[in-house]
């Protein structure tokens, strides 16, 4: 009789190949997955933080704020409407009367927001800066010795409100 010779094959199955291989790609599939996911994460804050309408807040507010603390707490003239605000203070700190005077205004037909730099005596503009564009709306209020801009402002993709309020502190 013949005998039958048993051989033992060394080696993977396809069984255990396909379970190994499995074993490898679902956690770097998942890892893949959670990358891709903190990349948007991350571009869309960063679209957020430095997109037009958030540092053209930013600026808007800082003008704001800066043009205001200077201003001398004597007067503040205010549109009803609140489209403009205009402010007096001094050129120089050694000034002993008010001879400047700083102009906010909301131009809606432009979508602007612009401040007028001028002198007194005779009433004269010296400069205008437009602070930002894409403004929508934009109210300016006047309490005492402080004054507040409420400022909208829409690129048509993110909408950006910002409220700031100052003190005048000069005399």
């Amino acid at each position: 009789m013949l005998k039958k010779k048993l051989t033992t094959q060394r080696g993977f199955t396809l069984i255990s190949l396909m379970i190994a291989t499995a074993l490898v790609v679902i956690p770097i599939l998942a890892i893949g997955v959670v990358l891709v996911d903190c990349q948007r994460a991350w571009q869309a804050m960063y679209n957020r933080t430095f997109s037009g309408v958030a540092t053209d807040s930013y600026v808007a507010r800082r003008t704001f704020d800066a043009v205001i603390r200077k201003a001398s707490r004597e007067k503040l003239l205010l549109d009803d409407a609140g489209n403009w605000v205009e402010i007096y203070y001094y050129q120089d700190a050694n000034s002993t009367a008010i001879d400047r005077y700083v102009c906010f205004r909301f131009y809606k037909a432009y979508s602007q927001l612009i401040a007028e730099y001028g002198k007194l005596n005779p009433k004269a503009t010296l400069a205008t800066q437009t602070i930002c564009g894409n403004v929508s709306k934009c109210v300016f209020k006047g309490t005492g010795r402080s004054a507040q801009m409420i400022l909208t402002l829409d690129d048509g993709s993110r909408t950006v409100t910002v409220a700031s309020s100052a003190v005048m502190h000069n005399q």
